[in-house]
């Protein structure tokens, strides 16, 4: 395998990632979209890593039983055949690249912006229609990019004060691991030119720093500041690929 030292870049990924909820997919793709690997390779990639690292906590969470069924399937009813129709769009890797990049950026922001968190029961009439909606267009978004699409459903989820922060948080544990699925079912079909045996070696990098992240205690660390962090580091790879993919730079 080339580029060993991407097992250290995916451990660290997970472990935050999963520190505060996520499966790491706009990560994992930052720092791939920065080496000259098959666009398809980078999307599956991204998407198996996820499974990993959001599998043991959406489980965890259904155990506690943080998960509102009655909300949940509106998002993922619609997202999951949103997600596959994104993932068997054929498009350019030119095309990939921009529209990766533009979806880093406004991860980026995501992951910047604080919301307050609340442990207050939301009361009121479920918007069906509108989640839906909402999970429809990130799934396809996501389908095509290649992540579970969990930074942007969990801080818009937020703001909306749609339920309290932890079952926000269980809703897109739930969100990303439906829709990679969905996701790698719609890309297998371009998956040709895949090196396995890479993506098996950072399968294991994000197992073992997605699960010590998930159980560390977060109080050893400022969570904000491992937010922006990431976002800075999300940020400036969104910059960078547009820089190299972008026709108005060339």
């Amino acid at each position: 395998m080339q580029h060993w030292e991407l097992i250290f870049f995916f451990f660290v990924i997970a472990f935050i990632y999963a520190s505060v909820g996520f499966g790491g997919g706009s990560g994992y793709l930052a720092i791939l979209a920065m080496y000259a690997l098959p666009f398809t390779e980078i999307r599956l990639t991204a998407l198996i890593c996820n499974i990993i690292v959001v599998a043991g906590g959406t489980l965890i969470y259904m155990r506690s039983r943080l998960v509102d069924w009655k909300k949940v399937i509106p998002l993922i009813l619609i997202s999951a055949p949103m997600t596959l129709m994104g993932g068997r769009m054929k498009i350019s890797q030119d095309t990939f690249f921009i529209v990766l990049g533009c979806s880093l950026l406004l991860a980026s922001i995501l992951l910047w912006i604080k919301t307050e968190a609340t442990d207050v029961a939301v009361n009121g009439k479920y918007g069906y229609v509108k989640d839906g909606a909402m999970g429809g267009t990130i799934g396809f978004l996501s389908g095509m990019v290649g992540i579970g699409g969990g930074i942007f459903l969990s801080p818009i989820l937020n703001l909306m004060k749609w339920d309290t922060s932890k079952k926000i948080a269980a809703t897109a544990s739930v969100f990303i691991l439906v829709n990679s699925v969905a996701g790698i079912a719609g890309q297998l079909p371009f998956a040709t030119t895949i090196d396995y045996k890479r993506i098996l070696i950072l399968c294991a990098a994000v197992l073992v720093g997605g699960q010590i992240g998930s159980r560390i205690s977060i109080i050893m660390f400022n969570l904000l500041t491992i937010r922006r962090l990431t976002a800075l580091l999300v940020f400036v790879a969104g910059i960078e690929v547009l820089y190299k993919h972008l026709q108005w730079f060339k």
